[in-house]
């Protein structure tokens, strides 16, 4: 078989290593430079700079990174050729004997996927995070696992065809990177593929309160299991008075190390998963309990003078950084960047909303958006000094851009560590 890897990024590279091993003629195309030596070594072609549909000549299996939308030229050349697209994750889901839980959704993937596999582990199975948290699935196939938990992206999602998890957890549906998928629609489409393939026999956990996730499983053929910060849900999990119940499992919610409704739903979706695959009771108890999440999302930087600094670099979109702002009484807000074709303007109009700072390329059309609330700021020293000036006792500075980071920063990571550094500078004398 030929095959034609997009991506010679991690998962591109993982998968095209995995292909040589099966026998499989592969070459690897990136548009950017990329170093041959591993893939040349172990006799896989490689070829850069502009596409060509003539790359596709001959080509049985097109295997496409995230990094090129459905969009792009190669894909929509590969489509118009009748070549068969997978994505990374459908070509190694294919070597797997261990069983599959995967984690989706347009927030909390992320820390839900730590948890359940925190859950696991302490459960003494050997449960291992892979996929969108770091880690390509195609180079862990044969690792000897009980569990892989798998994050899951809408990008990975959109090919896959016989892609079926034994758990699938949905947590959110809400508009985001629309600039890759073309529509919402194409968007939920593809993360509806998470469970599209599951049967009576498997489970699929989702937020019973949020109306994109609730409405996409209505066709599901799976178990339904909803959960919910706000009530029990008629078969499934949530809170009653101060307690989240969970299949076994009673935690109070002033245990918890935040019980923010995200957490609940966040820490609750993981729990039933990781039940769902002979997790102890006790071990999702106590992870429950302890568990934090990963940084940049909600993490208090500094609190000093009845004013909270909060980075939620992490909200790369507007559904979660409404969330966050949400979740405090009095908020400067600090948010913009690269808005992915989304609208930030719900953003401005949030009525805990007390200042709003506006950085990044998405920047002046959301300060016009907050009027006389808004202010722009060329620079994230700049935006902290603003919103020290605003900030009063009661209030919350907030970081939660509700988009991207790559027109400022070099990642969400680094905005948030920017933030973070300018905060204590300031509150601590290094600066002025």
């Amino acid at each position: 078989m030929r095959t034609l890897i997009l991506g010679a990024a991690r998962s591109g590279t993982a998968a095209a290593l995995l292909a040589k091993a099966d026998g499989h003629r592969v070459t690897v195309f990136d548009e950017s430079p990329v170093d041959p030596t591993q893939l040349v070594a172990s006799g896989i072609g490689v070829v850069g700079g502009a596409w060509s549909p003539d790359l596709l000549s001959g080509v049985d299996l097109l295997i496409a990174s995230p990094g090129f939308s459905e969009r792009s030229g190669p894909i929509v050349d590969a489509l118009e050729a009748g070549v068969e697209i997978w994505s990374e994750i459908e070509f190694a889901w294919r070597h797997l004997d261990s069983p599959v839980l995967a984690v989706t959704g347009t927030n909390g993937k992320t820390t839900v996927t730590e948890a359940a596999t925190a859950m696991l582990q302490a459960s003494g199975l050997k449960a291992l995070a892979v996929g969108n948290i770091g880690i390509a699935l195609s180079s862990v196939v044969h690792e000897p696992v009980d569990v892989f938990v798998l994050e899951v992206s809408s990008f990975q999602l959109r090919f896959t065809t016989g892609f079926r998890p034994s758990t699938a957890v949905l947590l959110n549906v809400a508009p985001d990177h629309l600039d890759w998928h073309g529509s919402y629609g194409a968007y939920a489409a593809a993360k509806a593929k998470v469970f599209a393939n599951q049967g009576p026999s498997d489970l699929l956990v989702f937020d019973a309160d949020d109306q994109g996730a609730a409405g996409l499983v209505r066709p599901a053929s799976a178990r339904l299991h909803p959960v919910s910060a706000t009530r029990v849900p008629a078969g499934g999990s949530g809170v009653e008075g101060d307690i989240l119940h969970l299949p076994g499992v009673d935690v109070p919610l002033a245990e918890l190390q935040r019980a923010d409704a995200v957490m609940v739903v966040d820490v609750a979706a993981a729990g039933v998963a990781a039940l769902d695959h002979g997790a102890k009771p006790e071990a999702v108890a106590a992870v429950c309990r302890d568990f934090r999440p990963p940084a940049h999302r909600r993490t208090l930087v500094r609190s000093l003078g009845g004013v909270s600094w909060i980075d939620d670099s992490k909200a790369t979109n507007p559904h979660s950084a409404l969330a966050a702002i949400r979740a405090y009484p009095s908020v400067v807000l600090i948010a913009g960047g690269l808005a992915k074709g989304l609208d930030l303007t719900p953003l401005a109009h949030e009525p805990n909303v007390k200042r709003l700072i506006a950085i990044g390329s998405s920047g002046p059309s959301l300060a016009v958006a907050a009027a006389d609330r808004g202010a722009m700021a060329g620079s994230m020293e700049e935006a902290v000094d603003l919103a020290a000036g605003w900030a009063g006792p009661g209030d919350t500075v907030l970081l939660a851009p509700g988009c991207a980071s790559f027109d400022m920063f070099e990642s969400y990571a680094d905005r948030g560590d920017r933030f973070a550094a300018a905060v204590i500078a300031l509150l601590e004398g290094d600066r002025r």
